[in-house]
């Protein structure tokens, strides 16, 4: 199934559905489909077809979700370039892809001299604003092709997208994504439109993040308006999900911890909310505490784990896995599962394997397996590194974990990350939840660092809670009253903040380099 379908059969069915809200313009299903067909007409006269690929370098806006449904429409491959990377890392990108037409956003247009001018084969560029100067611009495409034309032929095994990995250890890989991938997680996981209101879906994640493609094409394809920020601001995720009357939205933990910290977010009104859902990197117990007890009680949380590679989701842990009910004993349960990311997904398979491949047991700890037919390609260029897929279909995740006795999986730590000491492996996960225990700790990231002595030892970047009050020799005494002697961090600072990534995961490389002995 071309993905472009997930658009133009259920908008030559209920034409005038409203379906998309961006800033102050709206569209239909009917709107959206023309000048997504008209867009596709001009790729198609510009080159562009089956084998080449289109590359957006802006933030989110209608225009980007058009570039997508254009480009699946003419059956090529679209790449969607992360626009806080690297100089040296765009270009990288760029030249691997090598897209026959690059959209991007004009304050983009100087990074895009610098990097372009290093290519032996630039691409055609095309600005999304009016202010593109004399170049070409995608509404004067719009406007000067013909809306005629059908969805292209395409094989499941297709490139369907492009998606670059983000690249915090290394450069980043170019994970590939099929059509047939996208098909299987979308019609496996919402139903067709029929014309009934379906709600509202919040997207404030970017769109070259997995989660941000995945909801364009689940929206569109249930009939739930997608209402679609440039990017993420508390304050403007508040007014929109009440004017709106948003009842879904996704976001990453460091987006949930500012919402609950915006000066307006006990006046607004949230209760039209029935589904939010987080994921991206791991969420601090102490947010998602906060959250279900301040949120109104309407609105459900969904923990949603996955991977790029895995084209999004793998485990959920569903709203009845988040509600506290006040019976001491089931609260007890739900407050221990809060820290998993829930139960497999029906179309996937989940085991934890030790270092020679064995299957482990519940509750021992190991490499987190998965097996779902819509795992990646696999990357572009076949780079070193990454996600490896098993003869018998499972791939690494490199995430350390156990399965307990009902299902619920509980991640301990990235395999890299896993500290060895003096020849004991140390989860880092263990001492972050021990730290975090402390009243006066509002966030936490422990690693190794090389010792001669003990080959790593054990060290915490501590965040202290507005107003909370505790010295690094407090919290070292506070961990060896309840760690093993090993486990205890033998290095502790206050920090700020922690050093994260876009989509607030903590680069701990960044905290290995600020650590390591001079």
């Amino acid at each position: 199934m071309n993905t472009a379908n997930f658009l133009s059969i259920p908008a030559m069915m209920f034409p005038d559905q409203e379906i998309l809200v961006f800033g102050e313009r709206r569209f239909t299903y009917g709107d959206i489909l023309a000048r997504v067909r008209r867009l596709a007409n001009a790729l198609r006269a510009r080159g562009v077809g089956p084998g080449t690929s289109v590359a957006v370098l802006a933030t989110n806006s209608h225009h980007y979700l058009e570039c997508y449904y254009a480009t699946a429409t003419a059956g090529a491959t679209f790449v969607p370039l992360n626009y806080r990377a690297k100089t040296h890392e765009l270009e990288y990108m760029i030249d691997r892809a090598r897209p026959r037409v690059l959209f991007y956003a004009e304050r983009y247009a100087p990074l895009l001299d610098e990097v372009l001018a290093k290519l032996a084969e630039a691409p055609r560029r095309i600005a999304f604003d009016a202010a593109g100067g004399a170049g070409e611009t995608i509404d004067a495409l719009i406007a000067d092709a013909s809306d005629d034309g059908e969805d292209a032929e395409v094989e499941e095994s297709d490139t369907s997208i492009l998606m670059y990995t983000s690249g915090t250890t290394s450069l980043p890989k170019g994970v590939m994504l099929t059509f047939g991938d996208f098909t299987n997680y979308v019609v496996g996981t919402v139903e067709m439109a029929d014309g009934e209101p379906r709600g509202a879906a919040l997207l404030c994640v970017p769109l070259y993040h997995i989660a941000g493609a995945t909801n364009i094409m689940t929206s569109v394809w249930t009939g739930r308006k997608l209402v679609l920020l440039r990017q993420f601001d508390a304050g403007e995720w508040l007014e929109s999900v009440e004017r709106e009357r948003v009842t879904h939205a996704f976001v990453v933990p460091t987006m949930l911890k500012q919402i609950l910290d915006h000066p307006r977010f006990a006046a607004t009104d949230l209760s039209s909310l029935t589904n939010l859902s987080y994921g991206g990197a791991p969420m601090p117990f102490p947010v998602i505490r906060r959250a279900l007890e301040s949120f109104p009680p309407s609105c459900g949380f969904v923990n949603a784990f996955g991977q790029t590679e895995t084209t999004s989701t793998l485990t959920v842990l569903g709203p009845d896995d988040h509600r506290l009910t006040g019976d001491a004993q089931r609260d007890e349960v739900v407050l221990r599962r809060l820290r998993s990311i829930g139960r497999p997904l029906p179309d996937v398979e989940v085991e934890v394997r030790d270092d020679s491949g064995a299957a482990l047991p519940p509750n021992e700890v190991g490499e987190i397996m998965v097996r779902t037919a819509r795992v990646m390609k696999g990357y572009a260029g076949n780079v070193e590194g990454g996600a490896k897929l098993e003869d018998d279909g499972f791939l690494h995740t490199r995430d350390l974990g156990y399965i307990d006795e009902e299902g619920y999986v509980f991640l301990v730590g990235r395999k890299d990350d896993m500290i060895i000491r003096g020849g004991e492996n140390i989860a880092p996960a263990e001492v972050e939840a021990t730290l975090q225990s402390h009243p006066a700790v509002e966030e936490v990231a422990v690693f190794g660092v090389p010792s001669v002595e003990w080959g790593q030892v054990v060290a915490a970047a501590v965040v202290l809670r507005p107003g909370g009050a505790a010295t690094e020799e407090e919290l070292s005494e506070f961990c060896r009253s309840r760690l093993a002697s090993f486990k205890k961090p033998e290095l502790i600072r206050v920090l700020p903040e922690l050093p994260r990534n876009p989509l607030g995961k903590i680069l701990r490389k960044e905290l290995r380099d600020q650590f390591a002995p001079a």
